[in-house]
């Protein structure tokens, strides 16, 4: 059984409705425990002034006003307003350059080919510009990596850039475990796997392999300046890709190499400069 994420991506109200719910939060955070009881007995007032008598006062009618008052107060836009915004938001996030990467980042050239329904998963959140990049095209991203301040600072950065809706992470021991997904596309940050040890990272590589569809591809990144990670030089990382296709990127390019998994099992590997 597949992951959730896999789930049909939500249309604009349900995002517009996630961008309400997320400010009123944020909201809710950094005010007094004082000022929100002051926004209740206002909602309270409120509430009783135009019921006549017609319905019953609720908790659930309460905390709904509450963030009516929150939403006026925060002047959030109306849906109209919203979506103008956001589209043209959503524009800038498909260029690479809102995410520091280079127009001819490896990941770049791959996202636009994958389609409604596919799955990426990256491995590491040094690679969070790229997910997030890949998220921006309305394509389902799970990021892993071992560090939980490291997951749980790239779900803020989802947040604010408001594609928390496409966007998850887990804690995952690399070498361990693999949540149950066929991603379409995996790109992995060498420097996520140097601590593991080399029979976990092999595993790890392995099962990522094997949960790979048919034609899926793995795009794995190298260090600053092109220069591979050590102790996880890209010649070794290589020699795990044993039937795949292989193509290396040139230095100043996103450096790395790309595997292409066959589409039949006795496809041969192809390595070129």
């Amino acid at each position: 059984m597949l992951t959730p994420l896999r789930r049909p991506l939500p249309s604009p109200k349900q995002e517009y409705q996630e961008f309400l719910l997320e400010r009123i939060e944020e909201y809710k955070n950094t005010v007094s425990r004082e000022e929100l009881l002051r926004i209740g007995d206002e909602a309270v007032r409120e509430l009783e002034a135009n019921a006549q008598d017609q319905y019953l006062l609720t908790e659930v009618l309460l905390l709904e006003h509450v963030d009516r008052l929150i939403a006026r107060r925060l002047r959030l836009p109306s849906f109209q307003r919203w979506k103008q915004k956001h589209r043209a938001l959503r524009d800038a996030q498909r260029q690479p350059t809102h995410w520091g990467l280079d127009a001819e980042h490896p990941v770049v050239s791959w996202t636009p080919r994958l389609e409604p329904g596919d799955l990426a998963l990256v491995i590491g959140a040094s690679a969070l510009p790229a997910a997030l990049l890949i998220a921006a095209h309305d394509v389902a991203v799970l990021l892993l990596d071992q560090e939980l301040a490291a997951v749980e600072g790239a779900e803020s950065r989802a947040v604010t850039e408001q594609l928390a809706t496409r966007f998850e992470s887990l804690v995952v021991h690399f070498g361990s475990w693999l949540p149950d997904v066929l991603p379409a596309l995996v790109v992995i940050d060498p420097g996520a796997l140097a601590s593991a040890r080399a029979k976990d990272r092999r595993s790890f590589l392995a099962d990522l392999q094997a949960r790979t569809r048919p034609g899926g591809v793995h795009i794995i990144l190298s260090g600053p300046r092109g220069e591979a990670v050590i102790p996880l030089a890209l010649k070794g990382l290589q020699g795990e890709y044993d039937g795949w296709q292989l193509q290396r990127h040139r230095r100043g390019k996103g450096g790395g190499f790309t595997a292409l998994k066959p589409r039949q099992a006795d496809t041969r590997a192809n390595v070129s400069e």
